[in-house]
């Protein structure tokens, strides 16, 4: 039934020495739930969080060339999970919602106007007959910045963003989910993009990505 969220395409390209490389401490680990919380702890941990490169073009999604960078948008870290965790035989699948962060967002209104990030990428992974949700988004480095507890994940339970921080301050809200994909919708991903942004949208338009 999950075969198809097994697969090699254009964006999940596990087959490229890149991502091989990346897997290969993991595959040695002797289960499939090792196998799912030491890769996630590698996204999670090997790549900064950065909100602020958003990718327009087909080659910002690409796997293969997400690996090669330092930091990473959430959606490109869920893209990294979902191409290791296929390599590995896991079926994996993106999700994409659209959320809310109060805390740190003074950057982030003056770039967007808003403090709702969309969309927002997250990783389901199936394991013993349920799919699960998962966030490798945010590093332990920012998390440890801005006092929130760091996520685990092991296939077991869902584990998406942190509602409040250790201070009990609000910290990030789910506002709306966009649904479950097999392949990276690029489409979807600019539309949703241009109809929460159209200023900033417009002002980029014919632009290879976002930087900011």
């Amino acid at each position: 039934m999950n075969t198809k969220y097994l697969k090699e395409t254009y964006y999940y390209d596990y087959n490229s020495p890149i991502i091989q490389d990346l897997i290969m401490e993991i595959h040695h680990l002797k289960t499939e739930q090792e196998k799912i919380k030491g890769l996630y702890l590698k996204i999670r941990d090997s790549w900064r969080y950065n909100p602020y490169d958003i990718g327009l073009t087909e080659e910002h999604y690409k796997a293969s060339i997400i690996a090669n960078k330092e930091e990473a948008h959430c959606i490109d870290k869920a893209i990294l999970y979902i191409a290791g965790l296929r390599a590995l035989n896991i079926p994996a699948r993106l999700r994409l919602a659209k959320v809310s962060n109060h805390i740190a967002v003074e950057r982030l209104e003056k770039k967007l106007g808003t403090n709702v990030l969309a969309p927002h990428g997250l990783v389901d992974v199936y394991f013993k007959g349920y799919w699960k949700k998962c966030s490798p988004a945010f590093n332990k480095e920012l998390c440890d910045l801005y006092n929130v507890a760091v996520l685990d994940f092991d296939g077991t339970e869902d584990s998406i963003l942190q509602e409040y921080n250790k201070d009990n301050k609000k910290f990030m809200t789910y506002l709306e989910d966009y649904g479950d994909f097999e392949d990276v919708p690029l489409d979807y991903i600019k539309s949703i993009f241009r109809n929460q942004y159209p200023d900033l949208y417009k002002r980029y338009l014919g632009a290879t990505d976002i930087k900011f």
